[in-house]
């Protein structure tokens, strides 16, 4: 069944959709928002959570992130939900297909319309899941994080990531423009990105493999070097993080000019 998410700045409106799309027998979950910054956010905690969200619902003319500038942002989605503008402004179609949208229906919302609609999403995201099956994503494929900064939401990069901190309920991004603070769990971060290089070092602290310049060990303690920082290992981790490094060492071939770590042995 399907799941999706409702985004409109006005109650009234909002509840309408929800009440809509809970009562089409193909849609298994409606998560509501009245905002699309925050809806933003949420979506980033669901998608690197690992969990499936397949279309995202919404209006145009809303206050601060607008619903034409949410689905620009959404492009940074490593695997981006589907689209359906619910608005009632008949002017910004043009733009709103242009930028991938599934559907564009207008307010107030006819059922057989909406009902439509969800035909259309409930047959690409079967069609999607059987290419998936075949192809599944690349591990190096990027993926973008949303983050607040003075009040503005921007995207950070994965790749752009040397290491993450858990804070409480919130971690912390660090990169070399600066580190940041999103609301999401440090556990499911790790798996998620797990297949781009991401290794646990510390209960507390992911690092970018593709970050580590050095191994360091000093009186049985280990630690690398990210950029200027140097972090410490758990000695729950230590054995993992010098596995890893040495089969990068070794997988590395000066012949070629790539650059072995140093503080690891040789063959």
């Amino acid at each position: 069944m399907l799941r999706v998410l409702a985004i409109d700045d006005e109650v009234p409106a909002l509840e309408e959709l929800a009440f809509l799309l809970r009562a089409d027998p193909r849609i298994g979950q409606v998560i509501c928002a009245g905002e699309a910054a925050g809806a933003l956010r949420d979506l980033s905690r669901i998608l690197v959570a690992g969990e499936r969200l397949d279309a995202v619902f919404l209006d145009i003319r809303m206050p601060g992130l607008d619903g034409l500038d949410f689905t620009r942002l959404l492009t940074g989605f490593a695997a981006p939900p589907q689209v359906v503008f619910v608005t009632a402004h008949d002017d910004c179609a043009v733009t709103a297909f242009d930028l991938g949208a599934l559907d564009y229906l207008l307010k107030p919302v006819r059922p057989e319309r909406l009902a439509k609609a969800v035909g259309r999403l409930d047959e690409v995201v079967r069609r999607n899941a059987a290419v998936a099956e075949d192809a599944p994503p690349r591990p190096d494929d990027d993926e973008m994080v949303p983050v607040e900064l003075a009040g503005r939401t921007r995207l950070v990069s994965r790749r752009a990531v040397t290491h993450v901190e858990a804070h409480g309920d919130y971690v912390r991004l660090h990169t070399h423009e600066g580190s940041f603070l999103v609301r999401m769990p440090l556990a499911s971060l790790a798996r998620r990105w797990q297949p781009a290089g991401f290794i646990r070092i510390h209960r507390s602290t992911l690092v970018a493999s593709a970050h580590i310049s050095e191994l360091r060990f000093d009186g049985g303690r280990a630690a690398v070097q990210v950029g200027g920082e140097l972090l410490p290992v758990s000695r729950r981790h230590t054995r993992e993080v010098r596995d890893l490094l040495v089969r990068r060492f070794r997988h590395d071939d000066p012949a070629r000019g790539s650059t072995p770590v140093p503080g690891l042995p040789g063959d």
